[in-house]
């Protein structure tokens, strides 16, 4: 009996681990062929740069993310509409090949202001030298730290340092940059003279000042080779900012007000000129670049909802989505509001634009630029 009983026993805990090694060794569905092996860069190839950022896309978490990006921006940067077929309603021009051939996707660039402190500012500025983005969209910081780097240095510091030790010293710091207050003096010396010239041509030539026309002439005036907003001056390229005076250049225009009042900002001409550059964007495609969050992702992706949404949309921010922000929304939340098409090539980089961007830059918008000097070069 006890024998029968034990091996009763046996037989149930038999089933039983049988029952258990099916439930954690369930069969697999097969991936060969339909998902993207896992492997990263290996150096005993060597050190090939272009090949470490192609394994960027089978290396997995933001890395894969940042892979995709490249990805999404070259396809971006590519698009002809010779590459789309003709529709019964297309014009006369756009049936010509060689116009379609020209017509090329119209590239949003968006930024927050503390990418221009640091020395991503130096890839904004080649990117707009040779007009490699046709709208730009940044906060008041984006302006004034562009203007103001013509005038003085920014410095590197430390996160840790104490903020009433800085305050002592007349310091400001920016996570570990330092601007001198001096810097801002400078600042205050040079424009407040173009705001007396700007309210004089209002009195004398009735002319209407928006955030993009002073922000045009502030490029024109700095006539700096190192600062973007000089180059997006020079290529006609617009920057449009309608938080103009949450920053420096808000203070800059408060104390003018004081000293010389009556000069006169108009932001609706601006959100018509800006809505405009994506509703007539067609027959081109659009693509938002869109560097942190707050008011330049917004800006740009608002603009975009009246043509229907974007073709192509790349964020890269550290924000997250729980809280509800815009900053932190990925691609497929702007989708629901139909600032991103539900058939555009998205993505969303969560890292430091400080490493991400210049990074995407050096295997798009650079290699691009070298691969046609080299083209150019051999026909020579």
């Amino acid at each position: 009996m006890r024998k029968q009983l034990k091996m009763g026993e046996a037989v149930e805990e038999e089933r039983i681990m049988e029952s258990i090694h099916s439930t954690v060794f369930k069969e697999s569905e097969n991936l060969e062929g339909t998902c993207t092996k896992i492997e990263g860069y290996d150096f005993n190839r060597g050190l090939n740069y272009s090949e470490l950022f192609k394994s960027l896309i089978t290396t997995g978490f933001q890395a894969s993310n940042l892979g995709d990006a490249i990805q999404v921006v070259n396809q971006m940067l590519d698009w002809k509409l010779s590459d789309e077929p003709l529709t019964n309603d297309c014009s006369e021009e756009e049936k010509d090949f060689k116009f379609r051939d020209s017509v090329r996707c119209k590239v949003f660039l968006g930024f927050t202001s503390n990418l221009v402190s640091s020395g991503v500012r130096d890839t904004i500025r080649y990117i707009v030298q040779h007009h490699m983005v046709d709208v730009v969209v940044t906060t008041a910081g984006g302006i004034e730290e562009d203007l103001i780097k013509c005038l003085a240095p920014t410095y590197k510091g430390d996160f840790s340092l104490p903020g009433a030790y800085l305050r002592s010293k007349g310091l400001n710091r920016i996570g570990n940059l330092l601007v001198p207050n001096d810097n801002y003096c400078k600042f205050e010396d040079w424009i407040l003279p173009i705001f007396d010239k700007m309210l004089e041509e209002q009195s004398s030539e009735n002319k209407l000042w928006t955030p993009s026309k002073v922000i045009v002439r502030l490029g024109k005036e700095i006539n700096d080779q190192s600062s973007y907003l000089y180059w997006a001056y020079k290529n006609d390229i617009p920057v449009f900012c309608p938080s103009l005076t949450d920053g420096s250049l808000g203070d800059m225009l408060y104390f003018h007000s004081f000293r010389n009042p009556g000069l006169v900002i108009d932001l609706v001409q601006d959100i018509r000129a800006m809505n405009g550059e994506a509703v007539h964007a067609a027959p081109r495609k659009t693509g938002m670049i869109i560097l942190g969050g707050g008011m330049p992702k917004h800006h740009i992706c608002n603009a975009n909802m009246m043509r229907n949404g974007a073709d192509y949309a790349v964020f890269i921010n550290t924000a997250q989505e729980f809280d509800g922000s815009d900053s932190g929304a990925r691609p497929d939340e702007a989708v629901s509001w139909g600032k991103i098409r539900g058939s555009a090539k998205m993505v969303k980089v969560h890292c430091d634009a400080t490493i991400a961007f210049p990074l995407l830059v050096a295997e798009t918008f650079a290699k691009k630029a070298t691969n046609l000097k080299e083209v150019k070069s051999d026909k020579r």
